[in-house]
């Protein structure tokens, strides 16, 4: 898979942690909401590039990336729903795992803090999605693979595109910032958590 996605070490050297098996073991035995959930995650990611299209309209770049990540985030979302809709699994209302929120309770409210935490915390989560399909995509049927593998490569180019907006919208290097929510992340990501879902921590035995 690595071949096919030539991003996919250096997204391993950027994140500070794998998934956990755990988390993997999980996702194989709650297939549905594996499904859910990615469909959750789909919408969430269309909302907050559009979220900054609407804030931020003197960056055209910005607004130009943002836009395309949008559409391929809902077509992503529109694959999902397919898959879903042809295996029968309802879309119920399910809260979100601790992931995103944990992510930007970190967030400055000063700009342009806000906007780099922001691009920041976008790009930790697409490595982190990219990093998840292609870990959880072996185990899966030869549909569920083939879709998951196919989504690597945007993943891919979303991380590395909202990094550079980060770097580019800061005063400063982003690096220290960059390290200090990658730590946050890697806390949330090797947590326990309550339910299993796209983002969650090590789901826990009730």
């Amino acid at each position: 898979m690595s071949s096919t996605v030539p991003d996919l070490p250096a997204i391993h050297e950027f994140l500070l942690c794998p998934t956990p098996d755990a988390w993997v073991q999980a996702a194989l035995a709650e297939p549905e909401m594996l499904l859910v959930d990615h469909a959750n995650c789909e919408k969430k990611a269309a909302g907050t590039a559009l979220n900054l299209m609407f804030r931020y309209l003197d960056d055209f770049e910005l607004l130009n990336k943002m836009s395309r990540l949008a559409r391929e985030e809902l077509r992503h979302f529109e694959q999902v729903l397919a898959i879903m809709e042809k295996r029968g699994i309802d879309y119920p209302h399910i809260g979100a795992s601790r992931y995103a929120a944990g992510l930007r309770e970190q967030v400055r409210s000063n700009e342009p803090g806000r906007l780099v935490d922001t691009l920041i915390c976008g790009a930790i989560i697409e490595a982190r999605s990219c990093e998840r399909f292609a870990c959880i995509a072996p185990h899966l049927d030869d549909e569920l693979q083939k879709f998951y593998q196919s989504l690597l490569k945007s993943e891919a180019r979303h991380f590395r595109d909202y990094l550079a907006l980060a770097g580019k919208a800061a005063n400063e290097d982003i690096q220290p910032r960059v390290q200090k929510l990658l730590e946050v992340e890697r806390e949330l990501v090797e947590g326990g958590d309550g339910e299993f879902r796209f983002h969650s921590g090590v789901p826990q035995q009730h």
